[in-house]
């Protein structure tokens, strides 16, 4: 529990006030919207301060403020390997995949489905697969936010699943994609307030400034040892493969004004978030030092917070935490509302949702999401746990299948379904084998190998893809008519 001094009751005024604000903030900008293209895509036409805002608000999410803080905790600098994988990630998609902003696509199944001919039996399991990822991301936010609730106010970590997803629910329903850039963006100058703030205060409690050892101790360098180097390489590609497939920075992309937007942006997103890497180690060695012997790590964020903050500063902070942790979940939420509308629809029923009808359709869909997302939730209390091991089972065989079929044309439909398949597949044997996990540092590592090795082997010995690339193109786009027009 939290200490005794910090006003819990205010704490939850201020929170109310901040969503609801947020909530008005969404329905004020995007109270125009006519059709499907422009609740789940902003139009098409997102300019670049709101995609530099949305993308380092989700960046600057669950993982960084809750997990990040949690590792450093528990292992000091590791804590940095998150936003080292994230940023490489970011760095990698302005090089390589801004320029798919051109073809028009909705989601990353249209993408990937592209890559292969237009393959529906592609577009239909890629979007099955992104969508539970984009449902079990967003389960990681509502549990990094639920995690704030219980430790800071003591409710129940089921309720307060349900009001952390209560909460973004509400203005992405109302507002589609354009609240969600817009209130990211404002997150985003919140939460890097709070988390400088709250970085530079750890410091003086610590008095680094003429004790630096305090933040250089060997022991917070034990991941790079030899014993711990796999593990902590799995966690730096896992956040990369993450970033590279998660929908909703494909979704900036499709958003997007042009290809230089994407590119700015997500070259100054990853900068900074490799200089805000140091924030939550600061924060998680502070912790340490401060209110050691804690059960779980993942509570030493809010933890030191309440601890060693007055009230008025300790809500700011808390704050910065949860807009870091809502900002990532809109983001996502309505990125798996588009997959859902756009792939799953018109898998399950053979046509698109009715033109007429798409906002309404999407508010639905954006309700379905979030409450698949706090039941996957349900199913863990640690974040990097929860991350490393649910990008091994549901992204690692579609990362495959997305950069095979981007870079090398001779991969077909059929290597690419076995890549997903066989990535899986690998990632739950390895997950129920708790020795083969300690080995290998993780299940993501040997699922991308094994899922490289079917992807190539399929693909050559089954016959080459020979639809064009314009064919694959306007089979898409007469799919998507019904749905954007």
């Amino acid at each position: 529990m939290t200490d005794s001094s910090f006003d819990k009751d205010l704490f939850l005024i201020y929170f109310s006030i901040y969503i609801v604000a947020m909530v008005i903030l969404g329905w004020w900008v995007s109270h125009k919207q006519k059709t499907g293209d422009d609740f789940l895509l902003g139009g098409r036409t997102v300019p670049f301060f709101l995609v530099l805002g949305t993308t380092i608000a989700t960046m600057v999410g669950t993982g960084s403020s809750m997990g990040a803080v949690g590792k450093a905790y528990a292992q000091g600098w590791a804590g940095a390997l998150f936003a080292i994988g994230g940023a490489i990630g970011l760095f990698f998609l302005a090089r390589f995949f801004a320029d798919v902003r051109k073809y028009n696509f909705m989601t990353l199944s249209e993408e990937i489905s592209f890559y292969y001919g237009g393959n529906r039996l592609i577009k239909g399991i890629v979007g099955l697969i992104i969508f539970f990822a984009s449902v079990g991301w967003l389960g990681t936010h509502i549990l990094g936010g639920s995690l704030y609730l219980n430790w800071i106010v003591g409710i129940d970590m089921t309720a307060a699943k349900i009001i952390v997803a209560s909460g973004f629910t509400i203005y992405v329903i109302i507002g589609g994609y354009t609240a969600v850039v817009w209130t990211d963006t404002i997150q985003a100058v919140i939460l890097f307030f709070g988390f400088i703030l709250m970085g530079f205060l750890c410091l003086n409690k610590i008095d680094a400034w003429n004790h630096s050892e305090v933040l250089f101790d060997p022991q917070y360098f034990a991941f790079l040892d030899s014993s711990n180097i796999l593990t902590s390489l799995t966690v730096v590609i896992s956040i990369f493969i993450s970033v590279v497939t998660v929908p909703s920075f494909r979704q900036r992309i499709y958003s997007s004004k042009d290809k230089s937007t994407v590119q700015k942006s997500y070259y100054i997103s990853g900068f900074l978030y490799l200089l805000f890497a140091v924030i939550p180690v600061i924060i998680g060695i502070t912790a340490f030092n401060l209110v050691p012997g804690l059960t779980k790590a993942d509570h030493a964020f809010p933890e030191l917070v309440t601890t060693i903050l007055p009230t008025g500063i300790g809500i700011i902070v808390l704050i910065a935490g949860l807009s870091a942790v809502i900002s990532s979940a809109s983001s996502d939420a309505i990125a798996g509302t588009s997959i859902l509308l756009r792939d799953l629809f018109i898998l399950f029923t053979g046509k698109m949702p009715p033109k007429e009808k798409a906002i309404s359709y999407s508010r639905y869909g954006a309700t379905f999401t979030s409450v698949c997302a706090v039941l996957f939730s349900l199913l863990s209390d640690n974040i990097f746990d929860y991350i490393k091991d649910m990008v091994g089972i549901v992204m690692s065989g579609m990362f495959v299948c997305c950069m095979f079929g981007r870079f090398w044309k001779r991969c077909n439909w059929q290597g690419g379904v076995a890549a997903m398949i066989t990535g899986s597949t690998t990632a739950l044997i390895i997950v129920f084998n708790p020795e083969w996990k300690a080995i290998y540092g993780g299940v993501t590592i040997p699922s991308v190998i094994v899922s490289t090795i079917f992807c190539v082997l399929v693909s050559l010995i089954t016959p080459p893809d020979t639809t064009t690339d314009e064919e694959a193109l306007a089979s898409l786009e007469k799919e998507r008519e019904a749905f954007s027009s």
